[in-house]
């Protein structure tokens, strides 16, 4: 679907803008819409329709592509579950990459799908690039695309934080390197700080724990446990418990080998090894004279007699060997017992405890520091202190001088939305503490007309003037060289031209547009004087249909007809129909369509 500009001026400007990182949107069962796809291109792109046609459901779906929480009662009447799908062109420094960490894959032509699925029953399911993810995901990832605008936007905007947030994206890249520096060093100072806090407040804990760390080192130290030490006297203690049966199996061994000894044997065994092996060798020796291969087994047997008579000098050696002393035995359950004490304390084995051992040392002698820590951490903390109290005096300075300029822009802004006589005051007052984020309390004031007192937007707004508030500040952001290349490729707008028509109408389209040149804008908007000045214009359109298993042909005042939306684009005589629809109600009136074409041909005298 080609993107449709009402003017030559409209076309120019949108191809200066580049491409649209928003491609396209299909939408299957969501409230209303039972099947529809949009064509999202560059500049601004307006959608209107009638009132419950389903506008808010292109909302509904673009936030559920951008990680919104999804709501069941959304999906259509009778049918299972509803389907998101969008695709956005990537060509966002470093988003590439977080897509990757997240599993997804881009298409060829650097594109990305992302899926969502609301159950009617049940959860809903989020796919990015073909790979199932978190919905915070895709949450995540649409705070580099996208910048939703509606009503609780609005509210946002009121807190405190976001009103800094704002200046800051104003004051531009030489605040944010300030910031990036108060923030590290605000991070460094948090650890340092923790460190003392935790030696100080836990000073009688730590003593405690280093007193029973010298207890246990000093037990290891008398003790004096060798590697594999353990396992070896249990060793030893098994022979010297079992020493008479070894002796008796070694003698009656050595006795079978070679005829030594031969006491204990049976009384059957009437040759010993050494002698049958030397007998067998002799006359294989013998047949060998007259077969090679039966002298090859004559040689082996004779080496088979050499294995024979070292295992009997090995069986001899072990019995002179053999201690049966029962003082030793005693000594080593002794060791054991030892060693035991050590391993029911310390560690399984031996090799735990020596192990624990060099972990405490190194453990003790941190505790046994805690004066000198203490010391450097104080003195760590205090030049970090000293450091960024010079930061955010820089910051001060910066937002001071930024506060000025912006709340400068907004007025003038807000002159052209018809607002004349009000001001925007941006505040900036320094507190007694530093914070996270320097030592600065921001504060928005509107002055609602010349005279009367500035007031926090929270209370001194209503929403329609929040709304056009909110758009001053974003079309001063856009048009600030210093934040323009932190802005998010996308903007969205809901209800930003709430409570307001005739002439502030025409200037929140004209801004709009504006806005559009650097920018891919997508509004929502029941106004012409703001559809006019779009490039492309898209009509929800609502129809009726037969409900599944009813009567075919089922009128709007059928029992059996369902509500239906769908979308188009709308372009040369559409658009000026649907213009005039939204003036005067009557598409077909003479006097609303030269009106249309009237707005059209204003909107595309650009600034």
């Amino acid at each position: 679907m080609p993107a449709t500009s009402g003017s030559t001026a409209a076309t120019t400007r949108q191809n200066r803008s580049g491409n649209a990182v928003l491609l396209e949107m299909s939408i299957e069962n969501l409230g209303v819409i039972s099947r529809a796809r949009v064509e999202f291109s560059p500049g601004l792109t307006a959608i209107t329709g009638e009132t419950g046609a389903g506008k808010t459901m292109i909302l509904t779906g673009l936030g559920l592509l951008m990680g919104g929480k999804s709501d069941a009662q959304t999906v259509r009447s009778g049918t299972g579950s509803a389907v998101v799908e969008g695709r956005a062109l990537v060509d966002v420094p470093g988003l590439a990459e977080k897509i990757d960490d997240a599993g997804g894959v881009l298409d060829e032509d650097n594109t990305l799908v992302i899926l969502r699925t609301v159950a009617a029953q049940g959860r809903s399911r989020a796919h990015l690039g073909g790979r199932s993810v978190p919905q915070v995901v895709l949450a995540e990832l649409a705070d580099d695309l996208v910048t939703i605008h509606g009503q609780s936007d609005q509210m946002r905007l009121r807190s405190p934080q976001r009103q800094r947030e704002a200046l800051d994206s104003f004051a531009g890249a030489g605040l944010a390197e300030l910031l990036t520096a108060y923030r590290g060093r605000w991070n460094d100072r948090m650890k340092a700080a923790g460190e003392l806090t935790e030696l100080t407040e836990r000073a009688q804990e730590r003593v405690r724990e280093a007193e029973l760390l010298r207890l246990g080192l000093a037990e290891v130290e008398r003790t004096g446990p060798l590697p594999d030490e353990d396992t070896e006297l249990s060793q030893e203690a098994e022979r010297l418990s079992n020493s008479e049966e070894l002796r008796i199996s070694a003698k009656d061994s050595l006795a079978a080998v070679s005829g030594d000894d031969l006491g204990d044997v049976a009384s059957d065994i009437d040759a010993n090894a050494i002698e049958i092996v030397d007998r067998a060798r002799r006359l294989a020796e013998h047949g060998g004279q007259f077969d090679p291969a039966l002298a090859t087994i004559g040689r082996r047997l004779g080496d088979v007699g050499y294995t024979l008579s070292d295992i009997a000098a090995e069986l001899s050696g072990y019995l002179a060997a053999l201690d049966a002393d029962p003082a030793r035995l005693e000594t080593v359950e002794a060791r054991r017992a030892q060693l035991g004490h050590l391993t029911r304390s310390y560690g399984a084995d031996v090799n735990a405890v020596i192990a624990w051992a060099g972990t405490a040392g190194l453990r003790l002698a941190d505790l046994e520091d805690d004066d000198g820590r203490i010391e450097l951490l104080r003195e760590q903390v205090a030049g970090l202190d000293v450091t960024l109290a010079a930061l955010a005096a820089d910051l001060t300075s910066a937002r001071t001088s930024a506060a000025a300029s912006l709340a400068s822009a907004v007025t003038e802004e807000l002159t052209g939305l018809a607002m004349a006589g009000a001001t925007l005051l941006v505040v900036v007052d320094v507190l007694d503490e530093l914070g996270p984020w320097g030592a600065d309390s921001v504060a928005m004031l509107l002055s609602a007309h010349r005279g009367g007192p500035p007031r926090p937007l929270g209370k001194g707004a209503s929403g329609g003037e929040l709304s056009r508030v909110m758009l001053a500040i974003e079309v001063a952001l856009a048009t600030s060289d210093a934040s323009g290349a932190r802005r998010t490729p996308t903007m969205i707008f809901d209800e930003v031209d709430a409570g307001v028509g005739g002439k502030a109408a025409l200037e929140v389209g004209r801004r709009l547009a504006r806005l559009a040149q650097t920018t891919q804008v997508i509004v929502v908007t029941h106004l012409p004087q703001v559809a006019a000045f779009a490039d492309t214009q898209l009509v929800v359109t609502k129809g009726t249909s037969a409900r599944e298993g009813g009567p075919p042909g089922a009128s709007a005042d059928d029992e059996d007809a369902i509500t239906q939306s769908g979308i188009r684009v709308v372009d040369d005589t559409d658009r000026v129909q649907e213009l005039a629809r939204m003036l005067s109600g009557q598409e077909d009136s003479e006097v609303a369509l030269s009106h249309a074409a009237e707005l059209l041909a204003l909107a595309a005298v650009r600034p």
